[in-house]
């Protein structure tokens, strides 16, 4: 958690660095770079809500026609990321939001935000039935005698090893015997 407040105080302190640096060693005046942060806020604002709109609309369509809209829900949750950073006075901030309402570079950051968070996160929590990726076949416990869940397992034979249960052990042959006692059953 504390690695996360640290990366939420570098941005604002990355965003100061780079206008002091472009205002001193640049032929830019401060109300022209004042001027710059305030019109990429603006271009940032007019780009997620034309986005978000089309977003909506293929949420609609696609709950309309029976589908799940996962990709357009993550695109929402990026949009909604993109704004606050977008109003977020600073370059690095704006450059950034920019960068999540774009389609084009929006699509493989969505990829990897699925793949390598979303989908193991869900997997861990859900014992992989969340994302379809359960234990299909054979035995369900691998040779160190641990679950072996998402995975093919080791066969239909059972463990690889055969030192988590040992199918050739003898079974017991259990009698039960017949009790005439009615009393039990509530019959008298």
């Amino acid at each position: 958690m504390l690695r996360y407040l640290g990366l939420l105080l570098l941005v604002p302190l990355l965003d100061s660095l780079l206008l002091l640096f472009l205002v001193t060693q640049t032929q830019i005046s401060a109300p022209l770079m004042v001027l710059v942060v305030v019109l990429t806020g603006l271009l940032g604002m007019l780009l997620v809500r034309a986005e978000g709109r089309h977003t909506v609309r293929k949420i609609q369509q696609k709950l309309a026609a029976g589908e799940l809209p996962t990709d357009e829900l993550i695109d929402g949750a990026f949009l909604l990321v993109a704004g606050a950073l977008t109003l977020t006075p600073g370059l690095v901030t704006d450059a950034i939001g920019i960068l999540l309402v774009v389609p084009v570079t929006r699509a493989p950051i969505r990829w990897v935000v699925r793949e390598k968070i979303l989908v193991p996160y869900m997997d861990k929590k859900s014992g992989g039935f969340a994302t379809g990726n359960v234990y299909i076949g054979g035995f369900p416990f691998g040779g160190d005698g641990g679950p072996n869940v998402g995975g093919q397992g080791p066969g239909p034979a059972g463990p690889s090893d055969g030192d988590a249960y040992d199918l050739d052990e003898e079974a017991y042959d259990i009698d039960f015997e017949d009790d005439d006692s009615d009393d039990r059953r509530g019959f008298d």
